[in-house]
């Protein structure tokens, strides 16, 4: 086949062209950069997309997750229940508000969020559960919002991975109290950096709005004064802030490539999908790799592709030699530094055993099939090498 373009395979791409630089380029001749017009355009178009009542938009989903304790009231001597399979903002969003991350363990199979665990860990303390939708994979929300019930808990969905799934054919997004979305660089829907929170409850959309911006009960937006025929907004100076709220807002020039981005989305995770499937057709006959599992009646997004091996280290070093970047998703949260010097425990088996063996490939829609050749190629020859009496 033809040579790559790239000389160095990266595990995540961005897929952004002369659309997503024509948008800016537009808001930046309107002179409107801020939290304006392509930004509230954005969040109704993400409501509609998720099948929520409301968006919310915002400079990160760590933001996001932040927000989602403050509104729901979570504060000091509560507990949040997360999973230690998972970046580290999820549980640092508890810690944010004086709340303590409780760690629940994972499903082996599909690395989320194991509901039977869950339901183990609450006590009287325990507030909110955020699940996360590991790659892109929906956690068991039937069970979980059955939980929730039971013990009167709060379900934040930790969504970042999971933009474009679908939960027994519903969007997610409009499942739970409140979902969390991330737009970070190598996410899904790419902005650089952005989130959203999305909810059918007003109260706590309009919780959130006042929150993400220093406590400001009206965004600069609404207060503008139509002025003439032309629409020209005067600036009106009155504001009363109700909150201690945070710089948290999306702006114009972040939710310009947003909607771009959205409208490439389905195409987008299509192409993620007819990928994986290939790695999946290639790796499942070989016995010292475990393929990532998809359960009947959800859709994933399949943010990213995460095999099982015993051989992870070795394999992770053997594809580096071949100029192939790999990942690990996650180191858990509980074995940090900061989590380990404050004292936090974990009983979590599963994922203190199962993350030793887990490596992210080289997965994005830009992807080409030659240069996901590259992989699997590299893949089964490091297989060869492999000592027969130990494979298997």
């Amino acid at each position: 086949g033809k040579m790559s373009v790239l000389e160095v395979l990266p595990v995540f791409r961005p897929a952004m062209g002369q659309a997503e630089i024509d948008a800016v380029a537009e808001v930046i001749r309107s002179g409107w950069i801020g939290l304006g017009p392509k930004t509230e355009e954005f969040e109704k178009k993400f409501a509609s997309f998720t099948d929520s009542g409301h968006a919310i938009a915002l400079n990160s989903a760590t933001a996001a997750l932040h927000l989602a304790m403050l509104a729901l009231g979570i504060g000091k001597g509560d507990e949040v229940l997360v999973p230690s399979m998972t970046f580290v903002s999820t549980a640092h969003a508890a810690l944010y508000v004086g709340a303590k991350p409780v760690f629940v363990d994972v499903d082996e199979v599909t690395l989320c969020m194991d509901p039977d665990d869950l339901e183990k860990k609450i006590t009287k303390r325990s507030k909110a559960v955020i699940p996360v939708h590991f790659g892109g994979h929906p956690v068991d929300l039937d069970k979980i919002h059955n939980i929730a019930k039971k013990h009167n808990l709060k379900v934040v969905e930790d969504a970042s991975h999971a933009c474009g799934s679908q939960y027994k054919g519903k969007m997610i997004g409009g499942l739970s109290d409140l979902t969390c979305f991330s737009f970070h660089a190598v996410k899904n829907l790419a902005t650089g950096d952005g989130g959203m929170v999305t909810t059918n409850n007003k109260k706590l959309a309009d919780a959130i709005k006042r929150l993400r911006w220093v406590g400001i009960n009206k965004e600069t937006w609404e207060r503008e004064e139509l002025v003439s025929q032309k629409g020209y907004r005067q600036y009106g100076w009155y504001y009363e802030v109700t909150d201690l709220g945070y710089k948290y807002h999306m702006n114009d020039l972040t939710a310009a490539i947003g909607l771009v981005q959205l409208a490439k989305l389905p195409t987008a995770n299509a192409r993620r999908r007819r990928l994986a499937k290939r790695y999946d057709g290639k790796f499942r006959k070989l016995p010292w790799l475990k393929i990532p599992v998809i359960k009947s009646g959800v859709k994933s997004a399949r943010h990213n592709y995460v095999v099982r091996t015993k051989y992870r280290d070795k394999l992770n070093l053997f594809l580096k030699g071949k100029k192939i970047s790999t990942g690990v998703h996650y180191y858990p949260v509980h074995l940090q530094p900061y989590y380990i010097s404050n004292g936090f425990k974990a009983d979590v088996p599963v994922t203190e055993r199962i993350w030793k063996e887990l490596l992210t490939l080289p997965l994005y829609p830009t992807l080409s099939f030659s240069d996901q050749d590259r992989v699997i190629n590299a893949i089964y020859e490091f297989g060869k090498g492999i000592d027969e009496k130990t494979a298997g």
